[in-house]
Order: C-alpha cells, then structure tokens, then sequence
C-alpha cells in the first residue's frame, strides 16, 4: 500500500501540476483543463498554503498573477505590474464584494462599472506624444513580451491616437484586451484543420497564439481586435473615476465594449449580469462573464491591492462552458434524414448551468481527426443551446486500457444499409422504413420554424411511433383525444391542448409547410423562396430540375434534391393526404399587385420587436422580396433594431449601415 504524502509533498505535487497547465495554458497554447477547473486548483493550493504558511514559497503559482514569457520576444517590465482579478462564481460572492467595499468606503457613496470580461489575453499599448511606440503582454503580470509589430496590426488599435487634451500627454499606456471574433475563430479552426494541423481550443487560444507569431503578416490575416478597459498617464490615472477614463478612450480612437454599465448599487450590476448572460451568444466575441470595478480612482488607490489582485475590482464568472470527463462509451445516433451521427456518453459533468452527459462526435472522419477512444479523457464544450462538442483528447491521462471505436456497417436501429456517397462525410441509412428516421422527422416538422406544434416532443413522439399510432405526418391529423390521452403521462387535459396545436398548425404558411416536410438542403429561407415562386405544393412537386435551377437562390444541388424527393410516391401520397386534412397547401393570393418593396434588400434584425416574433419580421420582409441575414457587413442595406439592441448596432453606424427601429420598421411595411 503506497505511503500517504505529507503536507509538503502535496503541496509540491499541487504546484508541479499547476505549472503544468500554466505552461499548457500561456507559452503553448494548449489547455487541458477548463478555466474552473484551473481556478479550483489554485483555490485547493490556497487553502493548503493558508493552513500551512511555513511551507510558502516566492516561487508558488500563488505568489505570482500566473503566466511567463514565451520564448522569441523581447522582455518588458511593466511601469505598473498588471495585476489578475479575484473571482466570483454566484451573485452571493458578489453581494459579499459589495459589503467588503462598502466598509472600506465607510459611509461614502459608491458606484460600480460592470464590463464585459473578454475571453481573450490582456495587452498594454505604450504611447508617448500620441504615437504607438510599444506594446507588451500581460505575461506573468510583472514582465510581459514585446509584440509592437504584432500589436499594430490590429484595426482596432489606433498609431496615433486623437487627443487634444493637455492634461493627458507624454506618456500615456492603455490596456486592453485583445480577442478573436467568433467569425474569425470559425475561419482559422477551418483553415488548421484543411491543414491537418490541431484546432484551437477555443478563442482565447487561438488569440494567444496569434499574438505571439513571429511572422507579423500571419498575424494580420487573423484580423485580432481589442477592447481598450484602463488609462495610466505615466504612473496615475488621469481621471476622477473609471467612467471617464472609458469615455475618454473612446473619443481618443480606441474601441471600448459598448456593452457597459455605470451602476449606482449591486443589484443593478446584477441585473446588467443577467441581462448580458441571456444575450451572451448574439455577441461576436466569446465572453465568460464580468469584471466590476469601483468607479472613483481616489477610492481604488485607498482601497489598494494585494500582491496579487486589486481589493476594488473582481470579476463574475458565468458557469463554465469548458469542462473535462471521460469517454465512457460512443453510441450512434440516427436522424431524420438517415444520417449517422456518433456521440460520446461521458460521465457527468457540470457545464454551463447544467448537467452533461454526452456530447457530438459529428461524423466518422471527426472521431478519426481527434483519435478518439472509449475510455479516452476529453476537454468539452458547450456553445449555446447546442449539445456540447469534444474539443480535444486530453492524451496524457490515457492509460492503456482504452478502446478504439469504429462506426458500424449496419444501421444501429433498423439493420438496413449504409451509404456513404463519394465526398460527402455523413453516412446514412437508406432504410425507407427507419423508424428512427420517422420519429426525427416527426420532431422537425412539429418545430418552431416548421408547423410549431407545441408540447409534441420526443417522449411523445416515440410512443405514437412505437405504438404504430403515426406512419408519418400526415397520421398527426386524424388522431383522436382517446388516442392521445392514451398514451404514459397524458390527461385529457393536456390531449385537448396537443389536439389544439395539431388543428392550429394547418394555417400554417405554405414556406412552413415545405421546410417541414424535411426536403434535404432546404432551410427555412430556401422553404420561403420556393413558395413564393411556385405557390403551392402542386405547383412545386411538378417543377423540373431546370426550373427549380432557374430559381434565384436555388442552385443545381437543391434543385435535384426537391426533384428526388417528390419523384418518390410516397411522398406524393403524403403531401394528397396532408391537403385533405385541412393543412394549407397554398400561397394567399395577394390582394393588389405583387409586392416587391425590399427585393434586392439585405436586412439584420437585432434586439427585441415590440409587435413581432423575429420569425414574423423574418417572414413580413422575405414577403416583400427582401433578404435577412444574421451578420452586419458593408452589403447590409437595414439594420432593424428594436430594444436592448446590442453590437450589431455599433457595427451599423461603424459601416454606415442604415437603422431602422420598429416604427419605421413598421412603416416600411
């Protein structure tokens, strides 16, 4: 039996793995662990150290910011050591902030500013006489490396900044956080893995390695950007409170997060918390929660610092995204139209706000890319609504026993045949009569874009199938109360309510319609361009491949699928029984003359409607000839912007992108 570990040796063991992911984390740009997961290392060596201070060292992870120089760059010491935040993970740490500043302030009033904290790598841009002469990392808060050239390619960092303003000249330092955008980020992991080189894990990563090139034109074609957050003038801060010196960034040329707040109590930073959480992915740039700071600078140089963070600032954590677990099997799912898809049983793990247990492999050749066995230690994420996706193998936990996975020859729940035609990277069953098929097809055209049947959903779903109740979509419009309040867990109260929806759904549009009817390669946009071209289903199923090729919009590929797809009988029968139920199977007839208002015009909406779902002002525009998008660039024509719009507006009038908002939305229509 192995000897158990003094105090000491823990303590060493904790550090050596500490140093572990730093290295991983800062100089190779390579994490195994999440963010929380590394705050919960420190936490545990803290508490040791705290316990036992007799066994502290100069050389601990918690006596530095955390971090070191890569090597290739020249070394700077910071004027002012660039100091990392405490953390809070729940709206009780932060009340608890609140108290400890409210004490210290002792009676005098108090404001906060809430920012949103980037998930990117801090910077720190030197000028002097308002020229760019220097900028330097963050590194281990002390020294940091000299990336000027790097620095200068990024837009959003003026060379020269715009000031007229005496009392701030000479040398002047601005930090800042520097960021991928979501766009960008997406574009890179492409290029690196038509490369067969390792994806980033993740924004902050790839921002870290991006700035850290020695080439400086491969840093410029990553388009880095930045979001400028603190103001020194030589070693003060020139302004009375925090507010202004952001305000003062702005008007000097730098980019500074539109997405801030000037808060008169915690509460109404734990409202803007709230707010920006649900909006947390409209945003283009990653973001893993905020950072509150005192607003008065006279109040922050009382309250000072610890050798490590400010006692005036600490940063909220949202719950984290990225988290690791274990592999404990891969199962493979199938969807609606055949596709196989594998996906990886884990144990559970925290993420995000809730409790995972399994995450997407996509397809064949991604299990092959990250080499992944049962068994098999991984990072995950979770982005969105989405099921979390396995970022990486984390190999250094493997031990041996693994097992390889391979994708089966036969579909997993029908036994039918699998097809893999030449180029493409899913496999499908051909199967006519999958019923796994059948039960995702079902569940895509009772979705929200689709015939919106509300309450219809897979447990449901999977007992109208397994019972024989339902052959297709059609059956969903001869059920009966008795036939739905049948079925496990359903009262007839509730069977009423299904039956509702069902009748409801048949005045559904006819684009609702054809997206439902799960076409391959027809979205919900491509649904709304065949309808209005064909208007009805009749008129549809009868189009050639050339006159479906003919259609803006519509290349040779969709076209050949709607071709194939009403070319099979039955499905012919399908859409026949579909029109007898009631189901509208035609365009409304306009009352005057087409109208083709926005044809040609490109829109973004943003914010909240007042009078509309974006699903009704998707459809009002697309009615009239125009075109949404869910990107501003140069080509928008419109940004319809309702209440708490957000970045999008700030990229409008940055373009000079025309805002509308609602009521002259309205008027346009």
């Amino acid at each position: 039996m192995p000897r158990a570990l003094s105090i000491a040796q823990q303590i060493e063991k904790l550090r050596e793995e500490i140093r572990r992911h730093e290295e991983l984390y800062y100089v190779l740009d390579n994490p195994e662990i999440s963010d929380a997961e590394y705050d919960a290392l420190i936490e545990k060596l803290q508490k040791l150290e705290q316990k036992h201070p007799e066994y502290v060292t100069p050389d601990s992870p918690t006596q530095r910011v955390g971090g070191r120089p890569a090597d290739g760059f020249a070394e700077v010491v910071h004027r002012q050591p660039m100091l990392s935040l405490d953390n809070s993970y729940n709206i009780d740490e932060l009340r608890a902030f609140d108290q400890r500043c409210r004490r210290l302030a002792d009676g005098r009033s108090l404001e906060y500013v809430a920012e949103l904290k980037i998930d990117g790598l801090s910077i720190a841009l030197h000028y002097e006489n308002q020229i760019l002469v220097r900028g330097v990392t963050r590194g281990d808060g002390r020294i940091g490396e000299d990336v000027t050239q790097n620095a200068r390619t990024i837009r959003s960092v003026p060379l020269k900044l715009r000031t007229k303003e005496k009392s701030i000249s000479g040398e002047v330092e601005v930090r800042g956080e520097v960021f991928i955008p979501r766009k960008v980020f997406e574009r890179i992991n492409a290029e690196r893995e038509a490369q067969d080189e390792p994806r980033f894990a993740n924004p902050r990563n790839a921002a870290a390695g991006t700035i850290r090139q020695l080439d400086s034109k491969i840093v410029a074609s990553r388009k880095l950007d930045m979001f400028a957050y603190d103001l020194l003038a030589g070693d003060r801060k020139p302004f009375a409170t925090h507010w202004e010196a952001l305000n003062w960034l702005e008007k000097a040329g730098l980019r500074v997060s539109p997405e801030r707040a000037l808060c008169s109590s915690i509460d109404a930073v734990i409202e803007f918390a709230n707010r920006m959480e649900a909006r947390r992915d409209d945003l283009d740039y990653e973001i893993d929660g905020l950072v509150v700071k005192v607003n008065s600078t006279a109040l922050q140089d009382e309250f000072g610092t610890t050798n490590k963070a400010p006692r005036w600032a600490i940063a909220y954590k949202y719950a984290a995204r990225q988290a690791t677990t274990k592999v404990n099997g891969i199962v493979v799912q199938v969807g609606r139209t055949g596709a196989l898809t594998p996906v990886a049983n884990l144990d559970p793990v925290s993420l995000a706000g809730t409790t995972v247990s399994r995450a997407t492999l996509h397809n064949a050749d991604e299990v092959k890319r990250l080499g992944i066995r049962i068994g098999d230690w991984v990072l995950i994420e979770k982005g969105g609504d989405v099921i979390p996706k396995v970022l990486k193998v984390i190999e250094s936990k493997r031990t041996g026993e693994e097992k390889p996975f391979r994708m089966p020859k036969k579909c997993p729940v029908c036994g039918g045949e699998i097809s893999r035609p030449e180029g493409e990277v899913v496999s499908r069953c051909v199967a006519a009569d999958c019923p796994a098929q059948l039960e995702g097809r079902l569940l895509h055209f009772a979705s929200r874009r689709a015939m919106r049947i509300e309450g219809l959903g897979e447990s449901l779903v999977h007992q109208f199938v397994e019972s024989g109740k339902i052959r297709d979509a059609g059956d969903l419009y001869s059920l009966t109360l008795d036939d739905i309040a049948s079925l496990e867990r359903m009262a007839t109260k509730s069977a009423s309510n299904l039956l509702a929806q069902i009748e409801a759904s048949k005045q559904r549009d006819l684009s609702n319609l054809i997206y439902g009817l799960g076409l391959r390669h027809v979205g919900d946009h491509t649904a709304t361009t065949l309808a209005r071209q064909f208007g009805s289903l009749e008129a549809l199923s009868k189009a050639t491949v050339q006159e479906l090729d003919d259609v803006p919009e519509i290349g040779l590929t969709v076209a050949q699928s709607v071709r194939d797809w009403f070319d099979d009988e039955g499905n012919i029968e399908l859409c026949k029984r579909l029109e007898a139920a009631g189901v509208r199977t035609k365009m409304d007839k306009p009352s005057g003359p087409a109208n083709d208002t926005f044809a040609g015009k490109l829109f973004v909406l943003t914010g909240t409607l007042a009078a509309f779902t974006r699903d009704e002002a998707r459809a009002a525009i697309e009615a009239r000839g125009g075109r949404v998008t869910s990107s501003i660039s140069k080509k928008t024509d419109y940004l319809v912007a309702g209440e708490e719009a957000g970045s999008k507006l700030d990229k409008a009038t940055e373009l000079g992108v025309k805002v509308v908002d609602e009521e002259a939305f309205k008027k346009m229509l």
